[in-house]
C-alpha cells in the first residue's frame, strides 16, 4: 500500500520541498543532495530546506543544488514536503518544527532512526538500515527505479553511507550495505574522493582544538569503562571552532582499549550537546532520552541540557552506574 502511493504520489506532484534536521551530518546532506539529484533526474521542481547552515565541509557537496536555510518569514510553496533522517518535527529545531508539523501539503518521510512520530501521510521507516541514504536506496529498488541512480545521486547516497557508518564499522553495516555500496562504485563512483572531502581536509585550528580536547578534556572511568570528553564556550573560542570540527571526536573515546562507551560534551550559548557512542552490550538511545531530553540510536544518540558544562557534567557523572 504505501509503495504504490508513494509511487503515484511523486508522479503526481510537480514541486518538492526537501528538508532535515537541525545540525546536519553526512547522512542528512547526503540525503537531501541524493533525492534532489533523484528529483532532478525527474524533471522535478525543488528546494533543499535547512533548519540551519550546514557545515563548511559538507558544503562542496551542496554545490549546483538548490538550497537555503529557512527563513520563518518567507512563504514556501510546494505540493510535497520530505523529512529526510528525521522522524519527528523537534529535530528540525524549534524554529522550523512548527512549520514542518503543520505544513498543508503531503509529507513524506524516509528515514532510519526508532520510534518514528505520526506526522507524515507516507512513512518509510526502517531502524535497521545504517543510514537514511540506504533506505532511499531501498526505496528507489523498491520503486523498480535503480535505474535512476546516475552519478549525481550515487555521490549522495555513497556521503551518507559512508559517515552514518563510521566508514563500514558499525554493526548497522550489513551484506545489502556492501551490495548497495558496490553498485554505486560500479556506476563510475570515485568514493575515494568522497572520503578524502569529509575526513582529509582539516584546518591548523581544527587538528588543535581536536588535540587539545583528547590531551587535556578527556576524563577517564574505568571502574564503568566510560570516557567522557568535554569543550567549554570558551575553549571553542579559543581554537577558532567552526561547525563541524569536533565531528567523530566521541569515536576517538571507543578506541582506547577496554572502553565502550563515549560521551562527548560541547558547551553552546544555549545550553549543552551531548553525544552519545557505545559498542557491545551497551546501548545509549534510553539513556540518553531518559536524562538529556534525547535519544537515537542504540549505539549512537544524542540530548540536550539547557544547562552550563559544569552543572551537565555533575549530572552526568552522577549517573555513571546507570550507563
Amino acid at each position: 500500500m504505501t509503495q504504490n502511493l508513494l509511487s503515484s504520489t511523486l508522479d503526481s506532484q510537480q514541486n518538492w520541498l526537501i528538508t532535515t534536521h537541525k545540525g546536519p551530518d553526512g547522512d542528512a546532506v547526503g540525503s537531501v543532495v541524493a533525492w534532489a539529484a533523484y528529483a532532478k533526474r525527474c524533471h522535478k521542481n525543488y528546494l533543499i530546506l535547512f533548519p540551519d547552515q550546514p557545515a563548511a565541509y559538507l558544503c562542496p557537496f551542496l554545490e549546483g543544488y538548490n538550497w537555503e536555510v529557512y527563513d520563518v518569514n518567507k512563504a514556501y510553496h510546494f505540493d510535497l514536503l520530505f523529512a529526510l533522517d528525521y522522524n519527528a518535527p523537534s529535530r528540525v529545531g524549534q524554529d522550523m518544527s512548527d512549520f514542518v508539523a503543520d505544513y498543508p501539503a503531503v509529507k513524506v518521510m524516509m528515514d532510519h532512526h526508532p520510534g518514528p512520530e505520526d506526522f507524515c501521510q507516507i512513512t518509510v521507516s526502517n531502524p535497521k538500515a545504517c543510514s537514511t541514504t540506504e533506505v532511499i536506496y531501498q526505496t528507489l529498488e523498491t520503486l523498480a527505479q535503480l535505474d535512476q541512480i546516475d552519478l549525481h545521486v550515487a555521490k549522495g547516497l555513497y556521503l551518507g553511507l559512508l559517515t552514518d557508518t563510521g566508514s563500514f564499522r558499525f554493526p548497522s553495516v550489513s551484506a545489502d550495505t556492501h551490495r548497495m555500496a558496490a553498485h554505486l562504485l560500479d556506476l563510475g563512483l570515485e568514493h575515494h574522493l568522497i572520503h578524502e572531502a569529509v575526513y582529509d581536509v582539516n584546518s591548523v585550528t581544527r587538528l588543535q582544538l581536536r588535540g587539545y580536547a583528547i590531551a587535556e578534556k578527556l576524563q577517564l572511568y574505568p571502574n564503568y569503562r566510560i570516557g567522557i570528553m568535554s569543550l567549554s564556550k570558551e575553549d571553542l573560542k579559543r581554537f577558532d571552532y567552526q561547525k563541524g570540527d569536533t565531528e567523530g571526536l566521541v569515536n576517538v573515546i571507543l578506541s582506547i582499549e577496554g572502553y565502550d562507551l563515549g560521551v562527548f560534551l560541547m558547551e553552546t550559548e544555549d545550553g549543552v550537546k551531548l553525544s552519545f557512542r557505545s559498542k557491545g552490550q551497551r546501548y545509549v538511545n534510553a539513556f540518553a532520552q531518559a536524562h538529556f531530553n534525547g535519544g537515537g540510536h542504540q549505539y549512537a544518540a544524542g540530548g540536550f541540557l539547557a544547562a552550563d558544562l559544569h552543572t551537565t557534567l555533575a549530572k552526568l557523572a552522577s549517573l555513571l552506574a546507570q550507563m
